[in-house]
């Protein structure tokens, strides 16, 4: 049953709202999501989205701030998973990818509406976090961990961004490959 099936009755319409519209996401362009067709899909009034979001900005920086916790959790299973050190610090940036390439539309939100003013860089989300202390515990010797960490997520954002627009298809064992920041050649 859809969310404009059933009337909202839950209690949270905030986590409803930022529910929702994830999935809006996943099926529209991000600048197209109408917050009177959020609302209809959530079973409420337009003006009540308003009770929690004073306007579409900050509903869409609500919406990549979600985006940008499932990424990172994302990241930090994968890292766990290779058992960390240069393995789970690479098993993150293919995460990145991977990502990526399974919600395209979320990564997208993330980049077009920053959680925070300014660059993403100085975000301050958990993985940013995990980029940033991999890079200063993995640094070559000589490497500043600044450069090593804005490199490796250049890497990786590059190969998601050729893999969405449709430039490059790889498969996930060329995705590992490419990412692995062991790899010297």
């Amino acid at each position: 049953m859809t969310a404009a099936a059933k009337p909202y009755h839950h209690g949270d319409l905030r986590a409803a709202l930022v529910a929702e519209g994830l999935l809006l996401i996943e099926e529209q362009d991000a600048d197209d999501l109408s917050l009177r067709e959020l609302a209809r899909r959530v079973g409420v009034s337009a003006t009540a989205v308003y009770r929690h979001f004073p306007d579409k900005a900050a509903l869409m920086a609500a919406l990549a701030g979600e985006a940008l916790t499932r990424l990172a959790a994302a990241q930090r299973a994968a890292s766990e998973r290779a058992g960390g050190g240069s393995a789970g610090f690479s098993a993150t940036g293919a995460a990145y990818v991977r990502f990526a390439r399974d919600n395209p539309g979320l990564f997208r939100l993330v980049f077009a509406h920053p959680v925070t003013p300014g660059h993403a860089e100085k975000s301050n989300d958990e993985a940013m976090t995990m980029l940033k202390a991999g890079a200063a515990a993995l640094a070559p010797p000589g490497t500043d961990a600044r450069v090593f960490a804005l490199r490796s997520w250049a890497l990786a954002h590059g190969l998601a961004m050729l893999m969405l627009d449709g430039q490059v298809q790889v498969d996930d064992a060329t995705i590992d490959r490419v990412i692995d920041v062991t790899m010297s050649g």
